[in-house]
C-alpha cells in the first residue's frame, strides 16, 4: 500500500451541504462501473444525497485530496432510511432502530489502494456507535458472475468484508430499481445485507 495522500472529514447538516454537488458527481462517475452499472442523473442525485444532511443522525465520510473531494461513505439510522431497506428489516422481524445503515463506499481510481476503504469503514463504525447501534449494515448487488459485462481483472469485495467483521445474510434481500447505461427505463435489482455487531450483541 502506497503513503495516503489523503485525509477524512465526517459531515453532517449544514456541514454537508456544500458538498453534495461533487459528492452526486463522484456516485454517478463510480457507480456506472461494475457492479452496479448505474447510470445516474444530477438531479436524482441532489435530492437523494439530501437526505443526508436532513437526517438526523446521518454522517457522510468524506475523503480529499488537498481540498478535492475524491470519494465518500454514507451512514445513517435504518429507521430514517428509505423505504426498501427499511422495509426488508421490519418485514424480517427486525427492529430498525437497532441498526446503523451503510448505503454506499465510493472513490475514484486513482485514489485506490490507500487505505480508504478501511478508513471509510472505520468512521462510519464510529458514528454508529455514538447512535447507540448495536449492529452496522449494508447491502451490496447481486450479479450473475457469468454476466458478460463483468470485468476479467474484478475481485468482488466478499473477502474484504468478511475480514472487517462482517457476516453474508444471503436470505435478507430488498430490490431497488435504475437505469443501466444505455437503457431506456429504470429495471429492479436484488441486493443482498451484511452485519456486524458494533456494541457486542450477538447477531440477530
Amino acid at each position: 500500500m502506497r503513503p495516503s495522500t489523503l485525509r477524512f472529514r465526517t459531515l453532517h447538516g449544514a456541514d454537508l451541504r456544500p458538498w453534495l454537488p461533487e459528492l452526486g458527481r463522484l456516485r454517478i462517475a463510480v457507480f456506472r462501473d461494475w457492479p452496479y452499472l448505474y447510470e445516474g442523473d444530477e438531479a436524482h442525485e441532489a435530492k437523494y444525497l439530501r437526505g443526508y444532511a436532513e437526517t438526523p443522525g446521518a454522517a457522510v465520510i468524506v475523503a480529499f485530496d488537498g481540498e478535492q473531494p475524491v470519494g465518500a461513505a454514507t451512514c445513517e439510522p435504518l429507521a430514517g432510511t428509505h423505504g426498501p431497506v427499511r422495509d426488508t428489516f421490519l418485514a424480517a422481524g427486525l427492529d430498525p432502530a437497532r441498526f446503523c445503515y451503510f448505503g454506499e463506499s465510493v472513490l475514484l481510481p486513482a485514489w485506490r489502494g490507500q487505505g480508504a476503504g478501511l478508513r471509510f469503514f472505520a468512521l462510519r463504525e464510529a458514528q454508529a456507535a455514538r447512535l447507540g447501534a448495536d449492529f452496522a449494515t449494508f447491502c451490496a448487488v447481486r450479479r450473475d458472475p457469468a454476466d458478460p459485462r463483468r470485468p476479467a481483472a474484478y475481485v468482488p469485495l466478499d473477502g474484504f468484508w468478511r475480514r472487517r467483521g462482517y457476516t453474508p445474510y444471503p436470505a435478507l434481500t430488498c430490490r431497488m430499481t435504475w437505469r443501466e447505461p444505455g437503457g431506456a427505463a429504470e429495471i429492479p435489482h436484488e441486493l443482498s445485507f451484511w452485519m456486524k455487531p458494533i456494541a457486542g450483541a450477538p447477531l440477530p
